[in-house]
């Protein structure tokens, strides 16, 4: 065995904000196989380079387990794999392509999906719900990212941290806080506006919101699908919620050519800054993270945590905020109500509640969709009052801290400025917004890690 260098701790410093500078961790050098699927443990799948090997067929990456390679040896720990390169393809779904390979499907064929599109607006729920389970019938065959929610990429960020605890003979470190004053996770609303139907409901979707104690973000197509007057915007931001861009003209086309996506982010941009908008999601939710860097917007929503039930298939397997380039992506962590709806046909609020708890347990964000477009008929309108109930209890009992999209992009931002410095044998934050950032610990019990806030109980 040789050693090629040490671990850059960046990756571990960006999630957690630890002050650990030397992390131990040595990356073995040896005969890279083939990028490809591998262990790290019995549960956790990695995607990337590999010394200890790779498989090029998601089936049989258990045979290939990387923790087994992964041991204390003097000077440090020696890890067969570059986690952050890791992170990066789970976050940036490079999987996916060969997670998929060979299946050809409806968002792949930019023909068929033109042609769909084309007549989209002239198709009845029904029969577009008819196309729609059709193509999503294998949804539950889907073998990653895990249903109904990933934590991949939180938890292989949480055996990485224990890694460099033990390195540094340590059994608590501390780091500051996901969320600001504490919070134990974060909650957002969002609404993507598709019609001009949607348009004329919002101010009665934000009565309802506001009956709950919620503010949300509205997603609203800039053109072609309907009409934006300016009294649209000045009302949905006069009463406290926020106005952002959906798309161009929601057709399915976005990325599918090079020049063309050039052409229509500059468009985009145009009316990000007409609406002075912060944030932005795609239509259906497609996205190509190695286009992002055109935009101008601060951030992003277009990225599934687990996309069985979205045309493009993949997921980020993360339900944290994170950095594309500059700008800092909210992931969907939960089903939006559309699919709920009318792909599963369940109209309670039992998968969302299953979504919310496990987030809540990772300290996660918890984002939930719903259209105006879909809430206007009694039912899926009781439904998503049932929903509102429901998250505002978790929110109350919790301490969970809901907020506008832009407010979590803005804190992001901070915390990724924030520095835990050690002054008169005290540990405490310097930064901007440093006044509402807590001083967390991560603490070893036998093999399981734990966080902790002083003065509150264990997290």
């Amino acid at each position: 065995m040789s050693v090629n260098r040490q671990l850059c701790s960046a990756a571990l410093r960006d999630y957690f904000r630890i002050s650990v500078s030397a992390t131990n961790l040595w990356e073995i050098e040896g005969a890279q196989k083939s990028p490809g699927f591998f262990h790290f443990g019995p549960e956790l799948v990695c995607y990337g380079n590999s010394s200890s090997g790779t498989s090029s067929d998601f089936a049989t990456a258990n045979r290939f387990d990387a923790l087994q390679q992964t041991k204390p040896n003097g000077a440090g720990t020696y890890v067969p794999f570059d986690f952050g390169a890791v992170i990066d393809n789970l976050r940036s779904e490079r999987y996916f392509p060969h997670l998929a390979a060979g299946k050809k499907g409806f968002s792949r064929n930019p023909y068929v999906r033109k042609a769909y599109y084309g007549i989209r607006e002239l198709l009845p729920v029904s029969i577009r719900r008819h196309f729609q389970k059709s193509y999503f019938k294998d949804w539950q065959k889907v073998p990653f990212p895990h249903w109904p929610v990933d934590f991949t990429a939180d938890s292989l960020h949480q055996e990485f941290l224990k890694l460099v605890m033990r390195a540094n003979r340590t059994s608590r470190l501390p780091f500051i806080w996901f969320w600001p004053e504490g919070a134990r996770a974060c909650a957002i609303l969002t609404h993507d506006v598709e019609t001009a139907v949607g348009r004329d409901f919002s101010s009665t979707l934000m009565d309802i919101d506001t009956a709950h104690g919620f503010h949300a973000s509205f997603q609203v197509v800039p053109e072609k699908r309907y009409e934006v007057p300016e009294s649209y915007w000045n009302e949905i931001r006069a009463r406290g919620f926020e106005f952002n861009v959906h798309d161009l003209n929601h057709d399915g086309y976005l990325f599918q050519n090079r020049n063309e996506f050039q052409r229509r982010a500059k468009l985009i941009n145009h009316y990000v800054k007409k609406y002075d908008s912060r944030g932005f999601r795609a239509g259906a939710m497609y996205r190509n993270i190695d286009w992002l860097s055109a935009f101008e917007f601060s951030y992003d929503m277009s990225f599934p945590n687990v996309a069985h039930l979205e045309p493009q298939r993949g997921g980020c397997c993360t339900v944290m905020p994170y950095f594309i380039g500059n700008i800092v992506e909210l992931p969907l962590t939960t089903a939006q109500d559309y699919s709920v709806f009318n792909i599963l046909e369940q109209y309670s609020i039992d998968l969302w509640k299953q979504q919310i708890s496990l987030i809540l347990q990772h300290h996660g964000l918890i984002t939930l969709l719903g259209h105006p477009d879909y809430l206007i008929d009694p039912n899926p309108r009781a439904i998503y009052e049932e929903l509102l109930a429901h998250l505002r209890r978790v929110c109350d009992d919790h301490n969970v801290w809901h907020a506008l999209p832009r407010d979590v992009d803005a804190w992001w931002r901070a915390r990724s400025k924030m520095a835990l410095v050690e002054r008169n044998g005290s540990w405490q934050i310097d930064g901007p917004e440093s006044h509402r950032a807590r001083l967390a610990f991560a603490s070893l019990d036998d093999d399981r890690l734990v966080y902790s806030l002083p003065n509150t109980s264990t997290t």
